[in-house]
């Protein structure tokens, strides 16, 4: 059941970023404005939420993204993330992340060799976001990637 109310609100953060994006992209400059005004105090809010999250703790260590027997030292990804969007921006060389990275992983070809993954189909009647997960890759580690 996690898992479904997990995948629904992914689901549901994603397609609002492709709705901002298309605005964005193709609206006019009175909508522009007008959603500026509106989104904008939210976006902010958010990634102050966020960031505040993954504040270091007093040993140095981003408190969100370590584990018991894991410590991950400040900034974190979250952090670096943050600044290479939103003070860097286009100044930066892009970098690509992990989680990027994992997105666009390779996949094994029958002759073992890699070639990149194809995107799947997404069933038209979920939407965009599918609330079912795709298969994983067979080269898959076990426990997964930690982003």
């Amino acid at each position: 059941m996690d898992q479904i109310l997990g995948q629904v609100l992914r689901n549901a953060v994603w397609e609002r970023l492709d709705m901002l994006s298309d605005l964005a992209d193709r609206a006019d400059a009175p909508a522009l404005i007008s959603v500026a005004r509106s989104e904008l105090p939210r976006l902010t809010a958010g990634w102050r939420a966020m960031l505040a999250a993954h504040e270091p703790d007093e040993r140095g260590d981003c408190p969100t993204c370590s584990t018991r027997w894991h410590r991950c030292k400040a900034p974190c990804s979250v952090w670096q993330v943050a600044h290479e969007h939103l003070v860097a921006g286009g100044l930066a060389p892009q970098q690509e992340t992990r989680r990027a990275r994992r997105h666009s992983a390779v996949s094994p070809t029958h002759d073992g060799n890699t070639s990149p993954a194809r995107t799947r189909p997404v069933p038209e009647q979920t939407g965009r976001h599918s609330l079912v997960p795709p298969p994983a890759p067979r080269h898959a580690v076990a426990g997964g990637l930690r982003a």
